[in-house]
């Protein structure tokens, strides 16, 4: 195919959630037709599935700047930049908007199965970069289509894929078993069958993220309420408590997910629950009442627990995009250049320089990974992270190469030294473990228990 007609062709975004759509503004910007395709009903149907959750991230940093300037014919108006979205407002007050202003571009119901170069598998070589690529879609009403696009932004998250309970990575023993008492999202006590099925109960909290700090406050506030009496947390953690197992508290540059880490902490401190620490789970057995027992590697047992809620991270899909040439990080299962700059076990404190289409380049040219999928199994994503990622993706494909390796944006440090807990190492300036800096703000334990990483924001 020559250029001119390769031109032509849209630029197929798989997902409808805040960096793909995003990447759709940005393109309709430079004159280049996107097709995004969804697999939900709605777009940012996964933000949508976290509707309860509050956001750590303020209006201002969580909409896109392409987005706004799109929106502002239609009379938009963005909420107060210094309030906090719960994942529904962000999705009925910016992302329907914003796919609705896109129109015809957003086909919802769209599921991506394959993708691949024209007539050419993943071993062929021969005029390879020549063909265009064709993307394999099942529509809801099973209907097989195949669309040719000039190029590929992969903009699907993560949320499609929970980690396990299993301390290896892999489903503990029994944990597919129990799939009646075993959920890995945080509970929405707000919903009355949500509520009855956690209150006056023993909940084990498998996790020592963020997502884990949200729901042991949930826990908490629900065991403080009329009908939550008896309601206790078992928080389970694979590694020790040290100075960062909370989070960056009072030195978080995000005061919300500071605010939140103390409200874990609270949880702990006032009874509400229990932390058991070095515990890599193996195996979830039933005993004799029907309620589960956590069984370690090394063979301890826990007391009986009603329900547990396994809050492990989540891990991209890469079963789809089999067939082209990827260059992943053999750990983190993200693009090479980018894994140095994100990878938990060598940035103690979540620092993340801005980064484009130069770190998220694969040898398949064309095909970008944005947005959480890029970041493959780390956690502390932003979403000015992803809005910079597609602002400099589509720069390259537009032929900008001088604005793609702009750097346009200054990310704000996450403030979390050892990764919001995730992994126990001493920070890297040992001056911000004590929450030192002229310029952190101090927290506020504003709405207690609603509060969510933008790490749980999965784009579609």
């Amino acid at each position: 195919m020559n250029a001119s007609a390769a031109d032509r062709l849209p630029v197929v975004v798989i997902g409808a959630g805040p960096t793909g759509l995003a990447a759709a503004a940005h393109l309709v910007d430079r004159g280049i037709e996107p097709l995004v395709l969804e697999a939900g009903a709605q777009a940012g149907a996964a933000v949508r599935a976290w509707a309860h959750v509050r956001l750590f991230s303020p209006w201002g940093e969580v909409t896109d700047r392409a987005a706004e300037k799109l929106l502002a014919p239609t009379g938009w108006v963005r909420p107060d930049a210094e309030g906090y979205p719960t994942g529904g407002e962000w999705a009925e007050r910016y992302l329907r908007p914003l796919a609705d202003v896109l129109g015809d571009r957003v086909r919802l119901g769209a599921r991506v199965t394959g993708v691949s170069r024209a007539g050419r598998d993943r071993i062929v070589d021969a005029d390879r970069a020549a063909q265009p690529f064709t993307v394999h879609v099942v529509h809801a009403d099973g209907r097989e289509e195949r669309i040719t696009a000039r190029a590929v932004i992969d903009a699907s998250g993560t949320w499609s894929r929970p980690g396990p309970a299993g301390g290896d990575g892999l489903p503990a023993l029994g944990e597919r078993a129990a799939a009646d008492r075993v959920s890995y999202r945080v509970p929405d006590l707000a919903d009355p069958a949500v509520r009855a099925r956690y209150a006056g109960r023993r909940t084990a909290v498998i996790g020592s993220g963020a997502s884990a700090f949200t729901a042991l406050a949930l826990l908490a506030d629900l065991a403080k309420s009329e009908d939550g009496a008896g309601t206790h947390a078992t928080w389970i953690l694979r590694r020790g408590i040290s100075g960062s197992t909370f989070g960056g508290g009072t030195a978080d540059r995000l005061p919300a997910r500071g605010a939140l880490g103390l409200a874990a902490k609270a949880a702990v401190d006032e009874g509400r629950a229990d932390a058991v620490t070095g515990f890599r789970t193996e195996a979830i057995e039933r005993d004799g009442d029907g309620r589960l027992v956590l069984v370690a590697e090394d063979g301890r047992r826990l007391d009986p627990v009603d329900e547990v809620v396994v809050l492990t991270g989540f891990r991209p899909d890469l079963s789809f995009l089999d067939e082209l040439r990827l260059d992943l990080d053999e750990r983190l299962q993200a693009p090479v250049a980018l894994a140095p700059l994100i990878d938990p076990n060598q940035h103690s404190c979540g620092t993340v320089y801005p980064h484009g289409a130069g770190e998220l380049s694969h040898p398949e040219e064309g095909v970008y990974l944005v947005g959480m999928k890029s970041y493959g199994r780390a956690p502390t994503f932003l979403a000015l992270t992803g809005y910079e990622q597609v602002r400099s993706v589509v720069a390259a494909l537009a032929g900008d190469h001088e604005s793609a390796g702009r750097v346009e944006l200054v990310l704000p440090e996450t403030g979390v030294c050892g990764g919001a807990g995730l992994f126990d190492q001493p920070p890297a300036d040992d001056s911000r473990a004590d929450g030192g800096g002229c310029c952190a703000p101090a927290p506020a334990l504003v709405q207690l228990g609603t509060t969510a990483p933008d790490s749980a924001m999965m784009e579609a």
